[in-house]
């Protein structure tokens, strides 16, 4: 398990991990509100947290699709978040100098699944000492994801975590083939189950990605029952009106319930 973030601890609480918050800085009121909310209710469930958000998507279909407010910006926020809430946070970076640029505001360094086989990227992320949280590529087995930590801990940075987010089963859909949860644990790295992206439908002839957010709470299930460390989860007041990925979130009102619900699956299991 991860051994700290931030002063955080992932191995003495008995609970799975929670990386959450929208998929994108959509502006710093907002993205306040999210973080607050969730930290009073992990605090609640005594369940570690690490706030979510990216501070640009750049894997997007179309030109017009939403990117971020700009980086400065959006990486103020997340730092704010950071001093204000004292919640370590996670942020997606997709070029090797990106890497250098997030870090003071990061404690974990995501890298997409598209670009998991990067290895520039790899290096780049592991080199500035931070958590890289690295998700499977849709494109590949579970098995394949050790060469992923053996680049970043060749490093000597240690802090490697692997994150499922689901297979590519045809063009425009996505399963969990969850005998690749402890596959990925045997390399001796945390594994999270990417919930949320994993009930993506992509490539639809409009351009926007399409969801299946209704089937969140059974691939949260699963996930616990097949040993997941931890649980990511895009989530937003307003789903309908997210700037990005809204069609896969879960709305924030229903965090609660479906965390407890985990919980005691977590706990009936132990």
């Amino acid at each position: 398990m991860i051994s700290k973030i931030n002063n955080i601890s992932h191995t003495n609480s008995g609970n799975f991990f929670l990386l959450a918050g929208p998929c994108v800085v959509e502006g710093e009121s907002l993205t306040m509100q999210i973080a607050e909310k969730i930290r009073k209710i992990s605090d609640e469930l005594k369940i570690p947290y690490v706030f979510k958000a990216s501070y640009r998507k750049a894997n997007r279909t179309r030109t017009d699709s939403f990117t971020g407010i700009g980086d400065e910006a959006a990486l103020k926020i997340l730092g704010r978040i950071r001093d204000e809430f004292k919640l370590p946070v996670v942020t997606d970076i997709h070029e090797s100098q990106e890497a250098a640029i997030a870090a003071p505001f990061a404690d974990v360094l995501q890298i997409p699944a598209f670009l998991c086989r990067q290895t520039d990227l790899l290096l780049a992320a592991a080199a500035t000492g931070r958590h890289v949280n690295i998700k499977k590529g849709q494109f590949l087995s579970a098995d394949a994801m050790k060469f992923a930590v053996e680049k970043v801990k060749g490093t000597g940075n240690p802090n490697a975590m692997l994150t499922e987010r689901g297979s590519m089963f045809g063009y425009q859909d996505l399963v969990v083939d969850f005998r690749g949860i402890p596959v990925m644990k045997s390399f001796g790295v945390p594994v999270v189950l990417d919930i949320t992206h994993s009930l993506q439908q992509p490539n639809q002839s409009s351009g926007v990605t399409g969801g299946k957010p209704e089937m969140i709470e059974l691939i949260a299930k699963a996930g616990i029952v097949s040993g997941a460390d931890g649980i990511f989860i895009e989530t937003h007041p307003d789903p309908a009106n997210a700037k990005s990925d809204g069609a896969n979130m879960l709305r924030l009102d229903k965090l609660k319930e479906l965390l407890e619900k985990l919980l005691r699956i977590r706990q009936a299991i132990s």
